[in-house]
């Protein structure tokens, strides 16, 4: 088996698990009793959250959730119902996952108007034009750090102290495919979204960042927490096993990110050698990320053919709609062939150069079977 859909998920870390066992085990309180064994459960979610926010070097509220998709629709939806006396005015781009689309179509629906912010031949946003763009009834910018499909890296920082002379302006950032992958600042960004199952943890947590001047609407109301801005009784051991897999990330993070642009470096070199597949790529995509087009082949089948084989990649993004084109590709391609046949690998620190050689050759032979 060659597991290359590592942008999809990513395998659970012994060290992660141990960890969730551990606390699952020995801290059975609930953290909202004040007995003993809640102040001790308690203890577990401090201690991991200053971990957190040590890591992440900031000094943003750490607000627990389910994944990045409850994280996106709490920042989109919280803000705009917060601070709809302001203005009903949103700014996003073309790029963004389906948890940041889903949400923002239902606020158009709410009466909420969203502009997409221009992007240049790069796919990067347009920071002067994105400027031009806000009103005195813009209320949000949502742009993620990296496109979830083709790996694009957006100027994040600089938007960022752009927009702090915005002063009515939030900016939100789904950095879910970015965090513990590549360095990012987000000391001026002030709500952030990400997800543990992308960095070898477990499924089912994420956080929320919330800078302390901004505030949101709940989307889940009653019940003691960690926040008033989500409410349920807290995770301890899902909690811990989060700030654990987020440490393990930034351990040896040059090795791991050097490694990453290697494996990408290599099997470039070698997919463009088979003829009919196309790269969509460029020099502001993170090597984690490799999105080909194989002409005249539909995703699907494509993908069906290599799981045949035991290699798993991934047709647009795990959390896509289902078009059947990809909205990303065609954005950046403007060629509807390569967005109708465009698939996704995505590598990892695990990924070996055996692996990418094996996947190549059966890439290769599927080409050459499903074109005949």
């Amino acid at each position: 088996m060659i597991y290359l859909d590592y942008s999809a998920t990513t395998p659970v870390r012994e060290e992660v698990l141990d960890t969730f066992t551990k606390v699952s085990k020995d801290f059975i309180g609930n953290p909202n009793s004040l007995h003993k064994l809640g102040v001790d459960a308690k203890k577990i979610i401090d201690a991991s959250t200053e971990q957190i926010k040590k890591i992440l070097n900031i000094d943003h509220e750490v607000i627990y959730t389910s994944g990045a998709s409850e994280s996106n629709n709490t920042a989109l939806k919280g803000v705009a119902l917060r601070y709809k006396n302001r203005g009903n005015h949103i700014i996003t781009t073309n790029f963004e996952h389906s948890s940041i689309v889903a949400p923002l179509n239902y606020l158009q629906k709410q009466g909420f108007k969203v502009d997409f912010a221009p992007l240049d031949s790069n796919g990067l946003v347009d920071v002067k034009k994105l400027k031009e763009m806000i009103t005195d009834e813009t209320i949000l910018v949502s742009i993620g750090a990296v496109n979830s499909e083709i790996g694009i890296r957006q100027p994040i920082e600089e938007i960022a102290l752009m927009l702090k002379d915005f002063k009515n302006t939030i900016f939100h950032v789904d950095a879910t495919q970015a965090i513990g992958k590549i360095d990012i600042d987000l000391t001026n960004v002030d709500l952030v979204s990400m997800s543990a199952h992308k960095i070898y943890g477990i499924k089912g947590v994420g956080l929320l960042l919330r800078k302390s001047n901004i505030d949101i609407e709940p989307l889940i109301h009653g019940g003691k927490s960690t926040t008033k801005y989500r409410s349920g009784t807290p995770a301890p051991a899902l909690i811990a096993s989060l700030a654990k897999a987020l440490r393990l990330m930034y351990e040896d993070f040059d090795k791991k990110y050097n490694h990453v642009k290697e494996m990408n470096e290599y099997l470039v070199s070698k997919i463009e050698e088979i003829d009919g597949i196309v790269i969509n790529k460029n020099e502001y995509t993170i090597p984690h990320i490799l999105n080909m087009s194989v002409l005249g082949i539909k995703p699907e089948t494509f993908q069906h053919a290599l799981e045949e084989k035991e290699i798993y990649i991934s047709t647009q993004t795990a959390c896509a709609s289902g078009s059947g084109i990809s909205a990303s590709v065609l954005e950046f391609t403007h060629s509807e062939e390569r967005a109708s046949s465009s698939v996704r690998i995505s590598l990892s620190y695990l990924t070996t150069k055996k692996e990418i050689d094996e996947a190549v050759k059966v890439i290769a032979e599927c080409k050459e079977r499903l074109s005949l």
